[in-house]
C-alpha cells in the first residue's frame, strides 16, 4: 500500500468531519466530499471547534487547519488521493454504488477505509475493483476524541491491506483493534448493545430509574473500564488468583445471573419513559452544552491515561 499523505473523506456529515479533523491535526491533506450543501460549513465548524482540543492531544508540528478543500463529486474527490476515509450513510444501498465508483477511481494500491459502524465489508466490497484493499475503519464517536479504530478485512480484504490500514491508524495516533472475522455490529457496538439492552430491560422491568442505571455504570465499573477492559477487570477481581481464580470461585455466581437477562421490547410506552428519564437525567440541558462537557472531561482523561 502506497504512502498516505493526501485522505479524502468521503460523506462529511458528523462523523467524516470529525475524521478530517482529525487527519488535518496529523499533518495530513484533506479532499472532503459530501451532496449536501451545508456539508463545506459543517466542516468549517467542526475543524474550528476542535482545534484548540486537537492542538492539547498533540497535533504534529507545521498541522494546519486549513489544509482542505471541498469537491461534491466524490470520484472527482478521491483523484489524486492516497486514501479514502468513507463515512457515507449506514446503508448498503448507498454504500455500495459509492464504494464501486471510488474504487474504480484510484489506483490498486490505494485503501480504501470504511466508517460503518456495522455492515459487513464482503458485502459493501461486492463489485468494487480490487475489493481487497476494501478495510474497514469504523471509529467511535467523536473520532477526533476516541482512539478506538476497528479494523474488518471480511473475507475479501488482503491480510496486506488490513496490516496497512492498522499501521495507517497507528501513525496518525488511534488505536486499532483487528477484527478475526466479520460480524455484523463489529465488537464494541456489540458490547455496547448488549450491556444497553439490560439496562433498557432494567427499567422496563422497574428495578431502577433511567438515572440510577445510568449512574450504576459511570459511577461503577464505567470508570474500571475506562483503564482496563472486562477480561482484565476480572483478573483483578480474582486477587492473587488471578482469572484462574475468578473462573473457579467467582465466575458461578455471575453465570448465575446471565440467565435471568433480558431481551426488552421497546414498545413506545417504554420508549417514551426512557426519553423522559434521560430529559430528567441531564435536567434538559442542550445536547451541544452535553458534548462540550463531555469533549472537555474526555480530553482530561486522554491525557490521565496518557501520564
Amino acid at each position: 500500500m502506497r504512502p498516505i499523505r493526501r485522505i479524502a473523506v468521503i460523506g462529511a456529515g458528523t462523523i467524516g468531519a470529525s475524521w478530517a479533523a482529525w487527519f488535518l491535526s496529523r499533518g495530513l491533506e484533506v479532499v472532503a466530499s459530501d451532496p449536501s450543501p451545508g456539508a463545506p460549513e459543517l466542516i468549517r465548524r467542526m475543524v474550528e471547534g476542535a482545534w484548540p482540543i486537537l492542538q492539547q492531544l498533540g497535533a504534529v508540528e507545521g498541522a494546519d487547519p486549513g489544509r482542505w478543500s471541498f469537491e461534491p463529486d466524490p470520484v472527482k474527490a478521491v483523484t489524486g488521493c492516497d486514501a479514502v476515509q468513507e463515512s457515507a450513510p449506514e446503508r448498503y444501498e448507498v454504500k455500495q454504488p459509492l464504494l464501486r465508483a471510488i474504487s474504480a477511481a484510484m489506483p490498486a494500491d490505494a485503501l480504501i477505509l470504511c466508517s460503518s459502524s456495522g455492515l459487513l465489508v464482503s458485502r459493501l466490497s461486492e463489485g468494487c475493483t480490487h475489493p481487497e484493499r476494501v478495510v474497514i475503519g469504523h471509529p467511535f464517536n467523536p473520532p477526533h476524541l476516541i482512539p478506538l479504530v476497528e479494523v474488518v478485512g471480511g473475507s475479501t480484504a488482503s491480510a496486506e491491506a488490513v496490516q496497512a490500514a492498522v499501521e495507517f491508524y497507528r501513525g496518525i495516533g488511534k488505536h486499532p483493534i483487528v477484527l478475526n472475522k466479520e460480524v455484523p455490529g463489529h465488537l464494541a457496538n456489540r458490547l455496547q448493545a448488549a450491556l444497553w439492552r439490560e439496562a433498557v430491560h432494567m427499567v422496563a422491568e422497574g428495578v431502577a430509574s433511567v438515572a440510577d442505571v445510568d449512574a450504576a455504570i459511570s459511577h461503577g465499573p464505567g470508570l474500571r473500564w475506562a483503564l482496563m477492559g472486562p477480561h482484565a477487570t476480572f483478573h483483578l477481581a480474582g486477587g492473587e488468583g488471578g482469572y484462574e481464580h475468578f473462573m473457579h470461585h467467582l465466575m458461578p455466581a455471575v453465570t448465575g445471573w446471565w440467565e435471568s437477562l433480558g431481551n426488552p421490547t421497546l414498545t413506545p410506552e417504554l420508549q417514551r419513559a426512557l426519553i423522559e428519564g434521560v430529559g430528567e437525567t441531564t435536567g434538559g440541558r442542550p445536547i451541544l452544552a452535553l458534548a462540550a462537557e463531555r469533549d472537555a472531561a474526555l480530553v482530561r482523561l486522554l491525557g490521565a491515561k496518557a501520564g
